[in-house]
């Protein structure tokens, strides 16, 4: 059946006309990309339904039973990410995406339902599954089906849908979200206003369940199994390696010691340099600088609207300026606003500028470390070890974003905001050197050129 498919795939791209092949390229991307959708949601919306659903479990003064809550879905990603790899290479990236979307639609529906504390963890552990696969596979997918001179604009279009997630869980919450000081409204928020916050998910998750049927398998994954190296040939560069994808072993390999060590560290700077606790500790952020509550839901979405904002100039900045540049670029302007951000919380500044600040700290992120980190990972391995090794950066990653979760609130009490933020502009400073001496320039280059550049 698959070679079935293969075959009327081939002959539609004889016959179909080369502005109707870009649509369908574009069609698959925003599919693959819909798991960055669902990635940004479910990564978020449970900071608008924290309030409720504690009180509606009884964990509000138990800080133990909030942290795992919260962290559950931490775990999920990590084991996600963890065997998303090697089973994108055995089965294929196509069926692992399905997989991500069955397992985000029953997280959502089973979040809002159960009644027991437990079972809620489960739901959540089974969400944070899709997001680690999802995570890791969505930018490869895309990268493996993209030519060389839009690959990182589609790559980007992975992280335009993430913080469309982020957005739209941002202003459902706020929405959903009734006045807190009516007695009734807070009844409501109790019983039911968290779980639609967990159900709105499943729309967007049953449209991607069924749209990812529709979409072709990598070309990638495709010639490593021998079934057809001639799918989609409006890629650039076909795959020459005719073998089933690698193991760790090979990837540690000392051929593959410098680009995976960038690799791993790309991915974890991604989450220690600190941008990501603006949605994680939102309400701690802009409570430490003088707002309310009705304030603080307010500035979120405006950070969400922002996230996406400059999302949009990353797709458009990352085949002109290219990949190093923007890292930099990223890496100097982070270590700079938290300098000022942490100087201002030392001194005990309040009001719009703090708003302003953290405003540019998302800014600078989207258009450069939170796109340009996925593109990245998705284009510097070779095809023998690319699912492999985006599982182990993607592992990383969330690694990375468990200590800086866990991390914030001990440093944040212990050290105060100014000197939390000042350690992570020192991250981002040091990070900087890093990458200006080892980050190559991939813009424009097909992947078999960057095989041969990154493992000479």
């Amino acid at each position: 059946m698959d070679f079935l498919f293969t075959e009327v795939r081939t002959f539609a791209a004889q016959i179909i006309p080369k502005p109707m092949k870009k649509s369908f390229l574009y069609f698959i991307c925003s599919v693959s990309a819909m798991g960055g959708l669902l990635f940004g949601y479910d990564w978020v919306v449970i900071g608008g339904a924290k309030p409720f659903y504690e009180e509606f479990f009884g964990i509000a003064s138990d800080p133990i039973m909030q942290g795992v809550a919260m962290s559950t879905a931490l775990v999920g990603c990590l084991i996600g990410a963890m065997v998303a790899g090697a089973m994108a290479d055995k089965y294929g990236r196509k069926p692992l995406l399905i997989t991500a979307a069955v397992l985000f639609t029953v997280s959502a529906l089973a979040t809002g339902l159960f009644n027991d504390f437990t079972l809620f963890n489960v739901a959540r552990f089974i969400g944070g599954i899709g997001i680690g696969v999802a995570s890791a596979l969505s930018p490869m997918y895309i990268a493996e089906v993209s030519p060389a001179n839009i690959r990182g604009r589609l790559v980007s279009l992975n992280q335009m849908t993430i913080v469309l997630g982020i957005l739209a869980a941002q202003v459902v919450n706020m929405l959903l979200a009734r006045e807190t000081g009516d007695a009734a409204g807070m009844a409501w928020n109790l019983e039911w206003g968290w779980r639609w916050m967990f159900w709105a998910e499943t729309v967007p998750a049953a449209l991607f369940l069924v749209m990812a049927f529709f979409i072709p398998e990598s070309p990638v994954f495709l010639s490593m199994k021998k079934e057809a190296a001639t799918t989609l040939q409006h890629r650039e560069e076909t795959t020459k390696q005719q073998t089933e994808g690698a193991g760790l072993g090979e990837l540690f390999q000392r051929k593959y010691g410098k680009v995976l060590l960038l690799g791993l560290i790309i991915a974890v700077f991604q989450q220690w340099c600190g941008t990501n606790v603006i949605f994680n500790y939102a309400q701690e952020i802009f409570v430490s600088a003088g707002y309310n509550v009705d304030g603080m839901f307010i500035n979120i979405v405006i950070t969400g609207i922002a996230n996406v904002v400059f999302t949009f100039v990353a797709l458009y900045t990352v085949e002109k300026w290219g990949r190093r540049t923007l890292m930099l670029l990223g890496a100097s302007g982070l270590g700079l606003i938290y300098l000022t951000l942490g100087t201002c919380y030392y001194f005990e500044v309040t009001g719009v500028f703090m708003v302003v600040l953290v405003v540019a700290a998302i800014s600078c992120y989207a258009m450069t470390l939170g796109p340009i980190t996925w593109v990245l990972l998705s284009e510097i391995f070779p095809d023998r070890v690319r699912g492999i090794a985006m599982a182990t950066c993607t592992f990383a990653l969330w690694v990375g974003c468990c200590t800086l979760t866990f991390t914030f609130p001990s440093m944040n009490a212990a050290l105060g905001s100014s000197g939390t933020f000042w350690i992570y502009s020192a991250i981002c400073l040091c990070t900087f050197v890093y990458l200006f001496r080892a980050c190559p320039e991939t813009k424009g280059k097909s992947l078999s050129e960057l095989e041969k550049e990154l493992t000479a």
